[in-house]
């Protein structure tokens, strides 16, 4: 399943963002962060989970990013082991793309005890609105969550083989990963940020503060179309 959301058509597409969910969910678990960027005119296209087929995945990838229409720059977007994927890819020379953001990027455990929904909603989101929406999303399993991200996406997607620009947008509220946990992985990068969002659980896009997310995302995607060494656009010149 893709689901698509476009650039309003009297704009002109401003890069190609494919989003690669996380453990469980299905494309339309990003139908707000899809509808808020092509409101700003980017072209983004959502995958399912990719632990569901990792190699129909790939293909999807790499068709989306082949199209003639998939406007530069192209951006792979990941959230928890969607995250880890496209880090794969990237790593292993799988995909060629000009920039990746990473959220909730997991740590090689799943959370302690037995598959409990409640604690599930809790661990992704403190949104009500998300955790009504995944409580009533037929497509979404329950419980995944408590699967381990596969050992050979965490031994594979190594920091020090991307060479492309990358965002981590991370919830500094995240108990399943905690930013202490990937600040290392992220300080091997060559080029790469982690920005924590306060008070924001696992699912960093689709919490309560998914607007400052979406901004950070969308700060990263402008200074990138201005090149791969993501120069400054905003400069606070007065701080009182």
């Amino acid at each position: 399943m893709t689901a698509s959301y476009d650039n309003p058509p009297h704009l002109t597409a401003r890069a190609t963002v494919v989003v690669l969910p996380g453990r469980g969910e299905d494309a339309s678990v990003y139908e707000r962060l899809g509808v808020r960027l092509a409101f700003d005119a980017y072209r983004v296209r959502v995958l399912d989970d990719p632990n569901r087929d990792p190699a129909a995945t790939e293909a999807a990838v790499k068709a989306l990013l082949a199209d003639e229409d998939a406007a530069a720059p192209h951006v792979l977007l990941g959230s928890d082991t969607g995250a880890l994927f496209a880090a794969l890819l990237v790593a292993q020379g799988s995909v060629a793309v000009d920039g990746l953001i990473l959220s909730g990027l997991p740590v090689d455990r799943a959370p302690d005890g037995t598959p409990d929904w409640d604690a599930e909603l809790a661990i992704r989101t403190t949104c009500p609105t998300h955790q009504n929406r995944l409580a009533n999303d037929a497509d979404f399993q329950r419980g995944a969550l408590w699967n381990a991200p596969p050992s050979d996406w965490v031994e594979g997607a190594k920091p020090a083989a991307i060479s492309i620009p990358v965002l981590g947008v991370h919830g500094a509220a995240d108990t399943l990963s905690t930013v202490d946990d990937v600040r290392g992985w992220y300080g091997q990068l060559p080029h790469g940020e982690l920005v924590s969002i306060a008070d924001t659980a696992h699912d960093a896009l689709n919490n309560q503060t998914h607007r400052t997310a979406a901004t950070v995302v969308v700060a990263f995607l402008e200074r990138l179309r201005l090149g791969a060494d993501l120069p400054a656009i905003a400069t606070v010149e007065v701080r009182s």
